[in-house]
């Protein structure tokens, strides 16, 4: 039985032929980025600006879309809802309204008319700003400590060239996906901090499988240009990055477009994480080993390069 391939074997794409202007790109893209994220700032949603947080039960199974439609209509600002453990258990997550307590509770009134009887209210909290900021701190501690964590690992699985060049790529990915929400104005939520998080699991594992091999080439071709090296490794893997990267978009479309508004915001951020972290993993990580005195076989690349150019 013949299996399709969608690269062929053999395939030799030059990619360090372009990773002066691949370079180039993502440093505009993440100075971009950063310059949009410290002017325009991100659209947090309700988990960091604080608001109010209603769980209700209905009598029956929740019409997440019907109960929507029906708050949506209050002028309380944004609302959202979602189911929360049992089908007929849901959370809806309010706006902090403009002034102290008694506004607070006018708004929680407001929604207990419109919901009308037959609804039970198991739990109603106030989440003030302090508690949004504290969330705040919490998610970039989580960022900076998985990215930490992930260039110790991947110094003590390879050298400390491949970990620098790994966590270049991840923040790289992580600072491209705040860009982009705070061009788009999008939602930025746990559900987001979530998507980055997995944005960096994913990129780094697409990065290992590719440093793998470079490690490999390495100790295998003793005068091969390293430029000659990175693309021979990078094309080794290239059917694996692009069926992975593919067939993981195909879920992630399907939960964009058919998984509801809850969800919205974290597919849509792990759509452009596997896109860039994709990207990335091929020309950011790999080409900055070139910049890099990678060794093979106790000697510096450049000088074995040398070497075998002399002889």
């Amino acid at each position: 039985m013949r299996l399709v391939s969608f690269i062929p074997t053999g395939t030799r794409i030059d990619f360090m032929r372009w990773r002066r202007i691949a370079g180039m790109a993502s440093i505009a893209l993440t100075v971009l980025s950063a310059a949009l994220f410290l002017a325009v700032g991100l659209n947090y949603g309700i988990d960091f600006r604080g608001g109010i947080l209603v769980e209700i039960r209905t009598e029956g199974p929740a019409d997440i879309g019907a109960l929507r439609s029906q708050l949506s209509t209050l002028d309380l600002g944004e609302v959202e809802l979602q189911e929360f453990g049992e089908p007929t258990d849901v959370l809806i997550r309010i706006e902090r309204q403009t002034g102290a307590e008694r506004e607070q509770l006018k708004a929680v009134e407001v929604v207990k008319e419109a919901l009308g009887p037959g609804v039970d209210y198991r739990r109603v909290e106030f989440v003030g700003p302090k508690v949004g900021a504290e969330l705040i701190e919490a998610g970039i501690t989580a960022v900076l400590l998985a990215l930490a964590a992930m260039l110790v690992y991947i110094w003590f699985r390879f050298e400390w060239q491949f970990g620098v060049g790994a966590v270049i790529a991840l923040a790289h990915d992580v600072i491209l996906t705040i860009g982009i929400f705070s061009l788009l104005g999008l939602e930025f939520n746990l559900s987001t901090v979530a998507a980055v998080l997995t944005i960096a699991g994913y990129s780094i594992n697409d990065t290992v499988v590719i440093y793998d091999r470079v490690r490999e080439n390495l100790r295998k071709y003793k005068t091969l240009a390293i430029d000659d090296l990175l693309n021979l490794s990078v094309n080794d893997t290239l059917s694996r990055t692009i069926l992975t990267s593919v067939t993981t978009l195909l879920a992630l479309f399907c939960l964009f477009f058919f998984g509801g508004q809850v969800i919205k915001g974290f597919s849509f951020a792990m759509i452009w994480g596997v896109i860039v972290g994709t990207y990335s993993s091929i020309w950011v990580a790999v080409p900055l080993l070139v910049y890099m005195k990678l060794k093979r076989g106790g000697l510096i690349v450049g000088e074995v390069d040398d070497e075998g150019a002399a002889g």
